[in-house]
């Protein structure tokens, strides 16, 4: 609703003493050009440059819903909209406002726009805290235009927005800030004489905390510095050092390079701790790389490769896991993610573990590598093509389909490499059956094969 006595002097009194008001709501930026990050958003003839300028006297600026996470520049925005125009603006939440508010204000937009010819921007944070019936109630003022909505949410509006709201207004993506955008906020936030105005300088490791701990989210870094700035000016330090900004955000800054020697040693010993099987070192590795901003794409890939280097046949549905992990990762990134990478990382912990899969394609390339290749066997050539009935290709090829029980003993591998024995399995976990599988048909192949002792060749269980 639009600010009562009360609430105006509230604000009035923050205006006089910017100090009263939070770090964050001091940095809120005054025009578009101020806004760090959704450059996708913010060029010539966008919709929110749209917005600030009215229109251009040919059509008007559309109603928007803007989607992001949290700390992204939604309410940002809104307020740059707000102060950017001379139109009437009003914020109402979701949280606390319901359909006799919503009326409220379109009822009053309408008089306005009756009166005295001025536009109304309705701000509607939270909108998929709206219920249908609360979200069907601003239709007609959308459609008609009694107002300019600017809905907010950090929910996916293709499940929590009508869809008649949906194809009423624009519907604009904010993404999270780069670690270049935070940085530069934060020192803009140092300097600025609406932030701290130079009352403290950061060290560069106190800095490079700030950006880790912030995911890209503006309001959270701000936050974090106002109260390491604090405890440094209360302890009459002129610079925030990487030790009064853990204790004031009672968070220990981890140490992680993600460029350097730890990024590849906590990766290793990730994995090191799957393959011993160690499920809580797993996840305390795990833990250390997200809580240091690992991309979470890059565990995800970790964990494919490990299950088929380390537990393979053991378990095949091992990869399985990993492989779902990597893509429901890809579709909600942090901090959503930590769960399905933990999930995988247990799984994988927790499987019986056989490198048998990589020690076979290690030897059947170091065969390959050593020359024993040879020719493929006449019979298993392609005969599809004219003249290669001549050339005795696919002669005497027995089609395993036709055979009783789908295995055709005849020679597959070319005769370099024929009868050698590349898959050794273990007995852990599954791979004990395939181990029974592979040596029934290595028996019904009638290859006695070179290497290792094949022990018997009983039915498969």
């Amino acid at each position: 609703m639009e600010p009562d006595l009360f609430i105006a002097a509230a604000e009035e009194r923050q205006s006089r003493e910017p100090a009263l008001a939070p770090l964050a709501v001091r940095m809120r930026p005054r025009d578009l050009d101020e806004v760090v990050g959704q450059g996708h958003l913010l060029g010539d003839g966008s919709p929110l440059r749209r917005l600030v300028r009215a229109g251009n006297g040919v059509t008007a600026p559309s109603s928007v819903i803007l989607w992001g996470p949290p700390g992204t520049g939604k309410t940002t925005l809104a307020y740059v909209v707000s102060h950017a125009t001379k139109r009437r603006f009003v914020e109402l939440s979701a949280i606390t406002a319901g359909v006799k508010e919503v009326r409220t204000v379109i009822d009053a937009a309408r008089r306005e726009a009756g009166a005295h010819g001025r536009e109304t921007v309705l701000f509607l944070d939270e909108i998929h805290r709206f219920s249908k019936a609360q979200q069907d109630s601003l239709l007609p003022a959308v459609e008609n235009r009694w107002v300019t909505l600017i809905a907010a949410t950090t929910e996916n509006p293709f499940f929590s927005v009508i869809s008649p709201l949906l194809s009423r207004s624009l519907l604009l993506t904010l993404e999270p800030l780069t670690e270049d955008d935070i940085r530069a906020l934060v020192r803009r936030a140092v300097e600025d004489e609406r932030g701290l105005n130079g009352a403290v300088t950061l060290d560069p490791d106190a800095e490079d905390h700030l950006v880790r701990i912030a995911g890209g989210d503006a309001r959270r870094v701000l936050t974090a510095l106002e109260a390491g700035a604090g405890s440094a000016v209360d302890r009459g330090e002129k610079t925030v050092a990487l030790a009064t900004l853990e204790a004031a955000v009672d968070r220990a800054a981890v140490r992680y390079d993600r460029d350097g020697d730890q990024h590849y040693d906590v990766a290793s010993a990730l994995i090191k701790s799957i393959r011993g099987s160690d499920v809580d070192a797993t996840l305390h590795y795990l833990a250390r790389m997200i809580d240091a901003g690992e991309d979470p794409r890059f565990i995800a890939r970790r964990l494919m490769i490990s299950a088929s280097e380390d537990i393979g046949m053991a378990d095949p549905t091992a990869l399985q896991t990993a492989v779902a992990a990597a893509q429901a990762v890809a579709l909600i990134g942090f901090p959503e993610a930590k769960l399905t990478l933990a999930h995988a990382a247990i799984a994988l912990a927790l499987a019986p573990k056989s490198n048998a899969v990589t020690l076979a394609i290690e030897a059947a390339l170091a065969d390959v590598r050593a020359g024993l290749a040879g020719p493929v066997p006449a019979h298993l050539r392609d005969g599809h093509y004219k003249g290669a009935a001549k050339l005795g290709h696919a002669k005497g090829y027995v089609y395993p389909h036709d055979v009783p029980g789908g295995v055709a003993a005849q020679q597959y591998a070319p005769d370099a490499v024929h009868g050698r024995r590349y898959y050794q399995p273990t007995r852990h976990g599954n791979e004990d059956r395939y181990a029974n599988i592979a040596e029934w048909l290595r028996g019904k192949l009638g290859r006695e094969g070179s290497g290792p002792e094949a022990g018997g060749a009983a039915q498969p269980s």
